[in-house]
């Protein structure tokens, strides 16, 4: 079986195609082209049911730091001085600027390399030409275009042992999502993306240009973006078990829920509404929103498990959870001394079993507090604080001893640094639980309170309307990346811990399973996971897709200073060099990209501290554009190899060089030359060596020899055809959809 990396990309014409070659027909023969625009105009009534909107020429992604190569399309950079330059001068590099140039020969000169460009504004019209510096040009992708993919990695952080690395790969999403054709198809468990809201504000850019409210296609610009992507996500899914979520919110979640009944008219889809900042916000004349929304995919035999929480009010759990003790610690409203000041008062813990041994009187309210000199001997003194704030207890010093008698109080550890100590206890609702039999005791702990279970299976379906503290935007994706990487700026991050909750659900029980995001900003995603694979044990990678983009005020500050897209300083402040990969090293290494420990704690389902990180590997790509001449005559197997080892799993060492015959890693193996057969298949069969090896890839053009190795291989190993000309294998946009 062949297997390419080919995208069906087949665009019929739009209307506002049409209507610019009607505009250029007139002054040729003015009776076609009204017969033309009557007929048209006939056929634009005839509307399918379901969304319409106009599929817009495919787009574009502009490569700087690729090479000029003769055939190459190209745009203009602009002038580092530009500013400087008078009104004429602007305007005429401003229309050279908004030309697609073909490059028509390549020289070289004195100050370096000067390309003739040629730009033709019709088929049949007069060419105009130039000639430019090479280093004054930026090569356009364009999606049609036939493009030879690779991956180079830039960078890794490794502290995982032998699990699958984590991937980031830095690249313009579609044509990630084309290359992952062949490394992914029909084995993606579950895909999370967040795509731009389209809000009017200068936060995504179609063909290059930033889509602004002005835009008057502005709508179908943004279902032709996300439509082209859903078709291969769709291909990338596994068709058995997978979900597809993609939040929104209210600007296109209607037209994002018809699109998503078209793309996937066999699944099952379903919008939830997530509250994600509770102080609201938008125009005073509006209801303030407090809400996004995410929708669900479900493909195949995929359903929504119950849950020990209903993401709407209060948790629930399983039999056999244990119960969760509430902070003795006041906390919510009215925690402060001030508040309740005669609940602001000393408790004295034995410093050996943690029992109370009793409490002292509250000071006076404007009385500092001071250590009570009838504290019993050996004694630890305990305040009520809230960081380094004074509080109040929940309960009174009575009530602690009765409920520590009861065995329904416990102190867990003391704070010497904060003069406080960690008291949990049972409250007075969950206590008449254990008296009617919905919680059990089921032990007891060292110190004598009791282990509480729940002794009936309280799970639930979880609700559509999703209210949970932990999702809020601003104290747990701003903040929360704040901390891991101090002054830099990223809009709008997602809540860690929401992102976790929505994968939760449909990867709980697949602890391999590969999760992707193809827009995936400050790398949420993929901390996500890691948090995921902590909690159980679990083996899931994440693959990340995002693009290096500067944000537009940004761009006029780099501008200013002589700055262009492709320079060293330019590139640095990408979101992908700048943030997501800075992020994911740092969720890892539990160190800010300074070197500094990452301050704070992780809260909900898994508390501990964010310095200590995780035990997860992760390497950083970015996606290349090979020379076909390169790849025909097989000098770009460095460039495709991160592609095989992906497809392999991306777990253990990758095979980067040609080697004189075959290669074998931990997870696959190269066979370069059918004339090494023998030995390549005697290296597969030591178990003991390659025992973890599941996948080979075999370089031939001979069909019988391809068939007879594959019969010999071990039980355990998929044979993966890799033609000799790597054309044949690694092109994407060959112009059919």
């Amino acid at each position: 079986m062949r297997y390419t990396l080919t995208v069906h990309n087949k665009w019929g014409m739009t209307l506002s195609t049409l209507s610019n070659l009607l505009r250029q027909l007139k002054n040729k023969d003015a009776q076609l082209a009204a017969d033309l625009e009557r007929e048209i105009k006939a056929l634009s009534n005839r509307r399918s049911f379901g969304l319409n909107f106009e599929r817009h020429a495919p787009e574009a992604v502009e490569l700087p730091g690729r090479k000029i190569r003769r055939g190459d399309k190209v745009r203009i950079l602009s002038e580092r001085n530009e500013t400087k330059r008078n009104e004429t001068k602007r305007n005429e590099t401003k229309s050279a600027c908004s030309k697609l140039w073909h490059v028509a020969s390549i020289t070289r000169e004195k100050n370096g390399h000067v390309a003739e460009l040629i730009y033709r504004p019709a088929p049949d019209a007069d060419p105009e030409r130039i000639v430019y510096p090479c280093d004054d040009l930026v090569v356009v992708a364009e999606f049609r275009t036939p493009i030879y993919p690779g991956l180079i990695s830039t960078g890794s952080v490794e502290r995982g042992g032998d699990k699958p690395f984590h991937s980031v790969i830095n690249a313009e999403n579609y044509h990630a999502l084309q290359a992952l054709l062949y490394t992914h198809e029909g084995k993606i468990d579950a895909i999370y993306i967040d795509p731009p809201y389209n809000t009017g504000a200068k936060d995504w850019k179609y063909n290059n240009d930033y889509v602004d409210t002005e835009d008057a296609y502005r709508h179908s610009k943004w279902l032709a973006m996300m439509e082209r992507r859903l078709k291969l996500a769709k291909r990338l899914l596994n068709p058995d078990n997978s979900v597809l979520i993609v939040t929104i919110d209210e600007k296109e979640y209607l037209r994002l829920g018809l699109l998503l009944e078209q793309v996937f008219p066999g699944a099952r889809i379903q919008m939830i509404s997530n509250v994600i900042n509770p102080m609201g916000s938008g125009s005073s004349s509006d209801f303030s929103r407090v809400e996004e929304y995410i929708y669900f995919v479900f493909i195949g035999s995929t359903q929504v498990p119950k849950s020990t929480d209903n993401m709407l009010s209060a948790s629930t759990s399983k039999v056999g959870d244990e119960v969760r003790w509430t902070p003795l610690n006041r906390d919510g409203s009215h925690w402060s001394r001030q508040d309740r000041p005669n609940s602001f008062f000393p408790i004295y813990i034995d410093k050996k079993s943690l029992k109370i041994m009793g409490f002292g009187q509250a000071p006076g309210r404007d009385e500092k507090r001071t250590n009570p000199i009838n504290a019993p001997k050996n004694s630890f003194i305990a305040w009520p604080m809230k960081g380094t704030q004074e509080a109040c207890w929940q309960i009174s010093g009575e009530r602690m001893l009765e409920l520590q008698y009861e065995g329904f109080l416990f102190v867990s550890r003391l704070d010497p640094s904060r003069e406080t100590a960690i008291v949990r206890y049972l409250t007075s609702g969950l206590i008449q639980k254990v008296h009617n039999g919905e919680l059990a005791v089921a032990g007891k702990r060292n110190d004598g309170s009791n282990i509480v279970r729940y002794a009936r299976d309280n799970s639930v379906r979880p609700r559509t309307v999703w209210n949970k503290a932990s999702h809020s935007a601003r104290d747990h994706g701003s903040v929360l990346l704040g901390r891991i990487l101090s002054n830099r700026k990223f809009p709008f991050p997602k809540s860690l811990y929401a992102v976790e909750d929505a994968l939760r659900f449909f990867v709980a029980d697949k602890p391999d399973a590969t999760i992707l995001d193809f827009f995936s900003g400050s790398g949420t995603t993929c901390h996500a996971v890691m948090r995921l694979n902590k909690q159980d044990g679990g083996r899931r990678q994440c693959i990340s897709v995002t693009n290096n983009e500067v944000s537009a005020d940004e761009q006029k500050t780099l501008r200013k200073r002589g700055l262009r897209q492709g320079d060293e300083e330019w590139e640095r402040l990408g979101i992908c060099e700048y943030i997501t990969k800075p992020r994911i090293k740092a969720a890892i290494t539990g160190l800010t990209p300074e070197g500094e420990p990452i301050k704070g704690d992780y809260k909900f389902t898994d508390e501990f501290p964010m310095s200590d990180g995780f035990e997860e590997n992760a390497e950083f790509f970015k996606l290349s554009y090979e020379a076909p001449l390169s790849v025909a005559h097989n000098r770009a197997f460095p460039a495709i190899a991160p592609l095989l080892w992906l497809k392999a799993g991306a777990q253990g060492k990758r095979i980067d060089q040609v080697t004189e015959g075959f290669a074998i890693a931990e997870t696959y193996g190269v066979l370069f030359d059918l004339d090494y057969s023998e030995a390549f298949l005697s290296a597969l069969a030591d178990t003991e060596q390659h025992k973890s090896v599941r996948m080979v890839f075999i370089v031939t053009d001979d069909d019988r020899g391809f068939a007879s190795l594959c019969r010999d291989l071990p039980e355990r190993v998929d044979a993966i055809r890799l033609y000799s000309s790597y054309l044949t294998n690694f092109t994407i946009n060959t112009g059919r959809d």
